[in-house]
Parts: structure tokens; C-alpha cells; sequence
């Protein structure tokens, strides 16, 4: 799987980056400036929950309230045009392949479609978004889609650009549908490419992810989701822990020409749909192993958001005596080296509204 003697140019820039703070003589070493601290906003309403359907109007007013806290701005719209403008093309990326309702849920979707559209956006520029048009149907988001007037959209549909390539040293068998796969032909890659959809066409990124266990990165969460679901060849990497705690931030981290990332510097909120929290599995919709929170959490930060949702998790494990837990992922820290975000849970604010 991995070359013998692999160019130490491509090694992990994690990896590099604490390579040349080690080189650094002691006298001209500046300590960089903490990044702010995020904020976590928990808004929290059980009786939005009935069975495993949910109140769309409750959860409605729960997205609200989140926005507005997180914001500090006064009405929903003024929250919206605080991340987003009526310029901007906003994908809103979901987790369909659990289904519909396992997966992120449509009442969370439609609340944050309504309220971009109360904040003057056009329909045409908002996109729902997944790895595949046909997950997202699978899903049910095609009538949600089409009563909003909104666009569906799969990464992969919309077909890889060849100019936007993250290469490593792992090598991934190519499957159709990756950009270098050839029929007949033997298919072996070191390169993977981000879709067109992230390159030319979306300016903003809001993700709203479900609460689902990982068995790798301890959750499905904010990052490993946007990656996962923007790049092809990306399989090469779910193969090994380590592998995916460096592939994950380096691909959130990639560069256009004017030196913004395609991904880190375009989500501009996250939102983890924690009205369920799946507690064991990590694609499949696995309700025997789901608890009902009835809860939303919001942030700017997807790194602290992904660890307050590991530490629930293991909270609900505990609490139910599951004998499980996915080992520490070292993805955080390495996304937080490269300022993604903030991984050190003492260092963030939690802000926890009960209705």
C-alpha cells in the first residue's frame, strides 16, 4: 500500500510543520497568537421528538433561536446575512447515505433553506448537497428541494477537476467514476481531485451533519464529511486511522489561486443534527442503537463542534453501559495545527438554552 522509500516532499504537512518547529532555535521562535474561542451553542427541545418522527415547526423555532444566539442579531434573516449574501451560492451539505432518518434530517434542512431564503437569497443559489444525486433522492430531499425551488446536487455528479489535485503516498485502487479510472486498464492512484461543484460554483458551505458514531474518527462528523463527500479516490484513506487523521485537514486546507481554501475558508457554519445520536455504526441507520436528545448544536468552528460530539457520544455510551468506544483520533489536533479550528474542549464556550 505505501512506497518503500516515499518522497519526503509529500510527507503529511502536519508532520513537516512540527518537523520545523523542532529546527527552530529556541531564541527566535514566536508563539503564534491562540485563535478566538469558538462558541457552541446548544439549543435543546424534547418534545420536538415524537417516536423517531419530529415536530418540523419545533425544530424550526430551534434553528432560529440557535442562529440568533450564535449570532447575537436580532431576527433570522439578520443572523443569515451575518455568514452568507444574497451573492453568494450556499451549499448546504447533508449526510444522506444513512437515509431519511438516520441521516440528517429534513426538518433541519428545511428550516435553514427557509431562512435563507427569508434573507433575500435566491432559490437558484442554494444547493443541498451530497456525495451523489442518487443518495440525496434516496433520501426523500428531492421534494423538499423542489417545493423551495432550491437545486439538488451531487459532488460526483457534477464530475472532478482535474486542476485541484491532493496527492499523497497512500495509493487507492480507482473505481468508475473517478476522474484517471479506465476500463480495462489496471487502476492504481496516488491523486485525488475535488469536485467542480466545490471549485467553480459554491462560494459559501453550511453543513448540517447528523450525530453518528465513526469507528475511525470517533464521529461522522463536520470534517471527515466534507471531505468524504468532495473529493474522489478519497476510499484510499479509510483504510488506515492514521492515514485519514492527516488526509482529512490537508484536504480542508487545499488552496485556490488567491490562496483561500476550497473548504476551510468557505463553511461558514456547522450544524450538528442531534435530535437522535446514533451511538454505535457509522453509515447505516441503526435505530436499536440511537438515543433521542432532541437537540441542535451550532458553531463556526467544525473542529470543536466534532469533539463535543465525540464527548456525547461516549456520554451516551457510558450511561447506556455500552462496552465500545473508537479510539482518539489524532485528526483534531491536526486540523487544529493548520487553523481549522479549535480542538482543546477547555478553551471553547458553551452556551445551552432548554425549551
Amino acid at each position: 500500500m505505501f512506497p518503500e522509500k516515499p518522497n519526503h516532499w509529500q510527507l503529511p504537512f502536519a508532520h513537516v510543520f512540527c518537523f520545523l518547529l523542532a529546527l527552530a532555535p529556541l531564541g527566535q521562535a514566536q508563539e503564534a497568537a491562540p485563535p478566538p474561542k469558538p462558541r457552541i451553542v446548544l439549543v435543546e427541545d424534547k418534545s420536538a421528538l415524537h417516536e423517531f418522527e419530529v415536530d418540523a415547526a419545533k425544530v424550526a423555532e430551534m434553528v432560529a433561536e440557535g442562529l440568533r444566539r450564535l449570532t447575537g442579531k436580532p431576527s433570522v434573516a439578520a443572523a443569515w446575512l451575518s455568514l452568507v449574501t444574497p451573492a453568494d451560492t450556499v451549499g448546504i451539505k447533508v449526510n444522506s447515505v444513512p437515509g431519511p432518518i438516520g441521516g440528517t434530517r429534513k426538518a433541519v434542512v428545511d428550516a435553514v433553506v427557509r431562512g435563507l431564503l427569508e434573507a433575500r437569497l435566491p432559490p437558484d443559489r442554494i444547493v443541498i448537497w451530497d456525495q451523489s444525486l442518487a443518495s440525496l433522492r434516496t433520501a426523500r430531499y428531492g421534494g423538499l428541494a423542489k417545493r423551495h425551488g432550491v437545486r439538488l446536487a451531487g459532488s460526483s455528479d457534477a464530475g472532478w477537476d482535474e486542476s485541484v489535485v491532493y496527492e499523497s503516498s497512500i495509493v487507492g485502487t480507482l473505481v468508475a467514476g473517478d476522474l484517471d479510472f479506465k476500463r480495462g486498464e489496471e487502476n492504481a492512484s496516488r491523486k485525488s481531485h475535488l469536485s467542480r461543484l466545490l471549485t467553480g460554483e459554491l462560494t459559501r458551505i453550511i453543513s448540517v451533519c447528523p450525530l453518528i458514531n465513526h469507528n475511525q474518527t470517533g464521529v461522522s462528523g463536520h470534517l471527515l464529511g466534507l471531505v468524504d463527500g468532495s473529493m474522489d479516490n478519497s476510499r484510499r484513506f479509510r483504510l488506515d486511522a492514521s492515514a485519514l487523521s492527516v488526509a482529512v485537514p490537508e484536504v480542508l486546507a487545499l488552496e485556490d489561486a488567491e490562496q483561500r481554501r476550497y473548504l476551510g475558508d468557505r463553511l461558514v457554519l456547522n450544524i450538528t443534527d442531534a435530535l437522535f445520536c446514533q451511538y454505535l455504526g457509522q453509515s447505516k441507520c441503526l435505530l436499536h442503537y440511537t438515543a433521542r436528545l432532541g437537540q441542535l448544536h451550532f458553531s463556526t468552528d467544525p473542529v470543536a463542534l466534532d469533539i463535543f460530539s465525540i464527548e456525547e457520544l461516549k456520554r451516551q455510551r457510558k450511561r447506556l453501559e455500552v462496552d465500545y468506544s473508537p479510539p482518539d483520533s489524532a485528526m483534531y489536533k491536526n486540523a487544529a495545527l493548520i487553523q481549522l479550528g479549535v480542538s482543546d474542549p477547555a478553551r471553547r464556550e458553551v452556551v445551552e438554552i432548554f425549551r
